[in-house]
């Protein structure tokens, strides 16, 4: 009997995404380039998924074990690595056959790998894989982009391991080329906000108002059973919970503050600066990030440099965890906003046409930045497809009218007790700019066209102007 579907890179995500397949009754072949990660998951299967998972340790062997047209799932980490996977399997592989790439992939490497295969009669897919370890075990967000009719050929698979939610797959056709590995990565600058955002709400907490760890767990329990539900505000009262075994501390204070990240964020920002979109709540998050790597630094600065040399009055606790609800929800909103408008800025670039409405569905089970504001966000595209920003949409617009008090409240006192807010900070910005009809950038205009004779429009005429300043 020949496989169904193959996968290749046995790490943690691979492993999951096999006994994922496995468990719905795919007959999987796995193999791995060192053959350790393979032994380890044959010895971690146990019971009837034995029967479904069949390793190999050669790649001709690998390939020859799957029903045509082959499909093929990576699992291997971004940039040359894969390259030299597909070098090594496309000898043996057929016109027809199918490779998947679900790692986190570049979308312009995607789209290179998509055309050199292409002519050779092999399908691509990028597909981006929402969900972490778990959701790779027990259904992710899956987004492929690629041809629609090579995605047809494994659409079963890939719908049937996806997360579900009321009764619906989290995995749709995104577009064409690297489209799904595009969404993934702005997925992954939300990602970055939102957590930056959550962040900066529990510094609030902790730092201004004062308030014990197990403290700031309940308000962030009680804000998940309300509108801020989603799975990053679940875990962070999980993680806030959570005590330190060998001090006994909870294990938040034990962690050194330094963040990591992966590159999809830092993609996600140059591609909003190369193509004139603005993305500044999660450039803001990912500065966030490089300022943190900076510890040594920071520790001998905090010797050195004051803050503000003021009284701090006592806050009202219960009318200020209100305003930082408030300024929350309203920075996630902005945050989202910009993540969509990137998406649609970027589908009209590349007429993608991408689905905007589906792209939020599928966020909602598997993903990392599920929410329950993602229905709303979907039902806006849905009513209005073609929809300039989601500030502007009537359930937001009125939202932002009762919460922006509490996010400008928040954001001016962590200004005036000198505590960083950046991503809160920069929403507020944003949403100010954003509903601003009559800028500054006249003058901006103006003093490019002093200095370097750039030109400029005229509000009351059409075409393009220079004036002799001198």
């Amino acid at each position: 009997m020949l496989n169904t579907i193959g996968v290749i890179g046995l790490g943690v995500m691979g492993s999951n995404i096999a006994l994922n397949m496995a468990s719905k009754g795919e007959q999987v072949a796995i193999y791995n380039y060192t053959r350790d990660l393979t032994d380890q998951l044959v010895d971690k299967i146990q019971g009837q998924l034995s029967q479904f998972i069949h390793p190999y340790y050669e790649i001709q062997e690998f390939v020859q074990s799957l029903e045509t047209p082959r499909k093929i799932f990576l699992m291997v980490t971004a940039g040359k690595p894969i390259d030299s996977v597909i070098g090594a399997l496309v000898p043996f592989l057929e016109a027809g056959d199918v490779i998947m790439d679900g790692g986190n992939s570049h979308f312009e490497d995607t789209e290179r790998r998509y055309d050199e295969l292409r002519s050779r009669g092999i399908g691509y897919l990028g597909i981006g894989i929402s969900g972490g370890e778990v959701g790779a075990l027990e259904g992710p967000s899956i987004m492929p982009g690629g041809d629609k009719d090579v995605y047809n050929k494994v659409a079963p698979i890939l719908t049937k391991i996806a997360a579900q939610v009321d009764d619906d797959p989290c995995c749709v056709y995104i577009g064409p080329k690297g489209s799904g590995h595009f969404v993934k990565m702005v997925h992954n600058g939300i990602e970055y906000a939102d957590m930056q955002l959550i962040a900066e709400a529990y510094t609030f907490l902790r730092k201004r108002l004062d308030l014990p760890v197990d403290e700031i767990a309940e308000i962030f329990e009680s804000w998940n059973e309300g509108e801020l539900q989603s799975y990053l505000i679940q875990i962070t009262a999980e993680i806030l919970r959570k005590k330190d075994e060998i001090t006994g501390l909870p294990l938040i204070d034990v962690i050194l503050d330094k963040t990591g990240q992966k590159g999809t964020g830092k993609w996600t920002s140059i591609q909003a600066i190369d193509n004139g979109i603005p993305s500044s709540i999660i450039t803001e998050s990912l500065f966030a990030r490089y300022i943190s790597s900076l510890k040594e630094e920071r520790i001998y600065a905090e010797d050195i440099l004051s803050g503000p040399e003021m009284d701090q009055p006592n806050l009202d606790k219960d009318l200020w965890i209100e305003y930082i609800r408030q300024a929350l929800y309203m920075g996630k909103i902005c945050a989202y906003a910009q993540g969509f408008t990137q998406y649609r800025m970027t589908s009209e670039l590349y007429e993608w046409d991408l689905p905007l409405k589906d792209i939020a569905l599928i966020f909602r089970g598997g993903c990392i930045i599920r929410a329950d504001f993602l229905n709303v966000i979907s039902e806006t595209y849905q009513s209005q497809p073609n929809l300039a920003n989601l500030l502007i949409a009537p359930y937001f617009a009125e939202k932002i009218k009762q919460y922006q008090i509490g996010l400008r409240k928040v954001v001016s006192e962590g200004i005036n007790t000198g505590n960083a807010l950046p991503c809160l900070s920069s929403s507020i910005t944003y949403y100010d700019n954003y509903r601003t009809g009559m800028s500054n950038a006249n003058l901006l205009q103006a003093q490019r066209d002093y200095f370097g004779a750039h030109t400029y429009e005229r509000s009351d005429v059409t075409g393009f102007f220079h004036t002799n300043w001198l």
